[in-house]
């Protein structure tokens, strides 16, 4: 008899002190679910959304598909980016925004059409890119492949440029010009290199690709950005 009620004496010992019991396979899935990830997004008026609204966002609409379609958790995008931004002002900008979420599990970094639009060089370019380049993979933990770069929209076909009578084939080269110099740069410190400028060109001029303002692109294109970086970022952080 002493022998049972020790027995017993010792298995609601061990229940008070495991009062929850052995961990189930449901609980372990939502612990990891809680473990969200972050992104910070990087650039200008196209990365902060210019003439769209918020949700439609390329980052924003980026996080709402990983959170659907995969089972990682994602927090809200944290966008620093400005209508007009050059690089360097991109620079500046990060300075002001002081993130403080390093590492970011993700990154991306659009940036280049202000410089190109004000008539800067390519030279000039290159050397803003790369420095603005390594401080993103510096923001993603030193992990060049947490980092994706999407090229440089052709503002020239858009309906905007068409009303300003401006040259496209100059605009054309000048992109190309610039996304080839981003391209080498991503390909120098190993990032994801993303092209959207050629799907962008045979679309930016059609009516429900365009912002208002005929100029930004609208949601829809958004999306189409969006697609291509989802496809990229699951290869990062494939489903379990």
């Amino acid at each position: 008899m002493m022998k049972w009620m020790h027995l017993a004496g010792f298995i609601l010992g061990f229940a008070a002190c495991n009062p929850s019991g052995p961990k189930s396979n449901e609980s372990e899935l939502t612990e990891m679910k809680i473990e969200s990830k972050s992104y910070l997004a990087l650039g200008d008026s196209y990365t902060i959304g210019e003439g769209v609204a918020e949700e439609d966002r390329y980052p924003n609409q980026l996080v709402r598909r990983l959170n659907q379609e995969t089972s990682t958790s994602w927090l809200d995008a944290e966008i620093i980016a400005k209508t007009g931004w050059t690089v360097d002002e991109l620079d500046e900008g990060i300075n002001q925004a002081a993130p403080t979420g390093e590492p970011y599990d993700l990154v991306t970094l659009l940036i280049g059409v202000n410089n190109q639009y004000r008539g800067r060089s390519v030279d000039e370019f290159r050397v803003d890119f790369e420095q603005i380049l390594r401080r993103a993979i510096g923001f993603a933990g030193n992990l060049p492949d947490h980092v994706v770069v999407l090229s440089i929209p052709d503002w020239g076909v858009t309906p905007f440029a068409a009303k300003r009578g401006t040259d496209q084939e100059k605009v054309k080269a000048e992109i190309d010009a610039y996304n080839e110099t981003k391209k080498a740069i991503c390909n120098k410190f190993g990032v994801k290199f993303i092209d959207i400028t050629e799907d962008y060109r045979a679309i930016g001029n059609l009516p429900e690709m365009v912002a208002p303002d005929d100029l930004h692109p609208s949601g829809k294109v958004y999306e189409r950005w969006t697609e291509k970086l989802f496809d990229h970022i699951v290869t990062i952080y494939p489903n379990p």
